[in-house]
Order: C-alpha cells, then sequence, then structure tokens
C-alpha cells in the first residue's frame, strides 16, 4: 500500500465550469504504477468548487454557470449580509457548499476509472479569483 500527497496549483480561470482533469494527471505520474486505488481531490477554497461531469459537450459547462448564477445563487440579493468582497463573494461561498470541495475518484490499471463521458471540473465562482490550490491524495497499490 502507497500514500502520496501532492498540493497543486491550478491555473487562474475565469468565472465558469472548466475541465481540468489533464492538468491534475500532469502531477501525479504516479497513478500508472498503481492497481487499485482512491485518487482523493480537496480544493483548498471556499468560493470554488470539484465536480464531475460531462467532458464532451461545452455548452453543459455553459449551462452549469447560467443555471447556478441566474437560479440556484445570484448575486445581488438583498438579504445577503455578507457583501464586503464583492457581489460575486456570497454567491460563489453558495455554489461552493451545493456543489462541494472534494472529489473521490477510484483507480484503475494506472488510471482514473472515470466513465467515458466524465471529467474533472474546476467550478470557478469568483469573477475576478487568483489561482485555486488543490490537494491530491493517492492511495493504493
Amino acid at each position: 500500500m502507497v500514500w502520496i500527497q501532492k498540493e497543486i496549483e491550478l491555473a487562474r480561470r475565469p468565472r465558469g465550469f472548466h475541465i481540468v482533469t489533464d492538468e491534475i494527471l500532469a502531477h501525479v505520474p504516479e497513478l500508472e504504477g498503481l492497481q487499485v486505488g482512491i485518487c482523493q481531490l480537496f480544493i483548498k477554497h471556499t468560493s470554488a468548487s470539484l465536480a464531475l461531469n460531462e467532458n464532451a459537450d461545452p455548452s453543459v459547462r455553459v449551462d452549469m454557470e447560467r443555471h447556478f448564477s441566474d437560479h440556484l445563487a445570484p448575486e445581488e440579493q438583498v438579504y445577503y449580509t455578507h457583501t464586503l468582497e464583492g457581489s460575486d463573494d456570497m454567491p460563489a461561498h453558495l455554489k461552493n457548499v451545493i456543489i462541494g470541495s472534494s472529489l473521490t475518484v477510484p483507480i484503475s490499471v494506472g488510471r482514473l476509472n472515470l466513465g467515458v463521458w466524465q471529467g474533472i471540473y474546476l467550478c470557478e465562482h469568483r469573477n475576478f479569483a487568483d489561482n485555486r490550490n488543490v490537494v491530491i491524495t493517492l492511495n493504493g497499490e
């Protein structure tokens, strides 16, 4: 059994849903040596999230952003009291709670065992965010 843990910095991205599967995999070449295991991903921020979803049709990511921003957590709501960091900050925290900060993906024969149409998303909820830090933990044999 082996444990590997790395903290990486994802490139800065604009608000929206971005596929980062390849960027994450580039940081863990050790994955290829594992026959079976678990990859756990954790984003160290409260205004961005990680998710698994459609990796082929970019319209899915556009629709996700529109739905979350227009319906589930819109900006400029009169009942928000956390407003000092901008109109996008409180909605970003809400989206983080809804989507989540971590993912667990099985490892099989040296690869993430994702579905054919699944990719790892960085869900960036701020208009002007910094780079995002993700902790990657591999456990397997």
